[in-house]
């Protein structure tokens, strides 16, 4: 049998690492709500960023077109 010491010292212990492990699950979880919080935030980000160049590949091809013409006119002059 085992001696109320001995068995205090094993409770002790075993009292330390449940508390680490609910430490740890504990950080674990705040890590995890951060990251999925980026992780939402970089996905806005990239919506953002896919509206932005459809913008700017539509205004490309405004700027194309306008182009194209003034060089229609241009030719023009020349014939």
């Amino acid at each position: 049998m085992a001696t109320p010491e001995l068995e205090f010292d094993s409770l002790a212990g075993l009292e330390e690492r449940i508390q680490k492990a609910v430490a740890l699950v504990q950080r674990l979880r705040q890590e995890k709500d951060a990251a999925l919080k980026e992780i939402a935030d970089l996905k806005a980000d990239a919506e953002g960023y896919h509206q932005e160049l459809d913008a700017l590949r539509a205004e490309r091809k405004q700027v194309r077109a306008r182009i194209e013409k003034l060089l229609g006119h241009i030719d023009q002059l020349g014939a």
